[in-house]
């Protein structure tokens, strides 16, 4: 992925944690008070690699203690120059893990956390962003290969119209 001159980049693992036919979401509350779905993870504070900040954020967030993560499963950038960032997703399958779900996320953010089936995450992710809600969807439908790239575009500023463009895959 190529850095966008002048744009704060953000580097973020996301963990796909699977058990019985369902997938771990959690819920975020947003500055403006929103509610939205996604799986859990975070930002990769500088000097950590993506594994250890995915395990560290899944903890953090879910109670989840996650021993083991698959290869890159997929990854997002979503460049938004009204906003002022620069976006990087990687996205990894948890292998192995251990506990159960227990909320304690000392950013505040994660409100909730429930195994959401398969057949029901579409519903669960409406209200996300189309960068977490498409990727994780065509990856549980089986669409994305091994090490898909998903690409978006946001435009519009914040009290404005906003826009998301999905540009092609790589």
């Amino acid at each position: 992925m190529e850095e966008v001159a002048g744009l704060r980049r953000w580097r973020v693992a996301s963990g796909v944690v699977m058990v019985d036919g369902g997938v771990l979401l959690v819920a975020n509350r947003r500055r403006n008070g929103d509610v939205d779905w996604s799986t859990p993870g975070g930002v990769i504070d500088p000097g950590e690699t993506a594994l250890a900040a995915l395990t560290r954020e899944v903890f953090e967030e879910t109670g989840v203690g996650v021993t083991s993560w698959s290869d890159l499963v997929y990854q997002v950038e979503v460049v938004a120059p009204d906003h002022g960032f620069h976006l990087e997703v990687s996205c990894h399958q948890a292998s192995e893990f251990t506990g159960s779900i227990r909320l304690d996320d000392p950013d505040g953010i994660v409100i909730a956390a429930e195994y959401v089936a398969i057949d029901l995450v579409a519903e669960w992710l409406v209200g996300s962003p189309p960068w977490v809600a498409e990727p994780l969807i065509e990856y549980l439908d089986g669409k994305t290969g091994d090490r898909h790239h998903f690409r978006y575009r946001l435009t519009g500023g914040p009290s404005g119209e906003r826009r998301v463009l999905r540009l092609h895959d790589g």
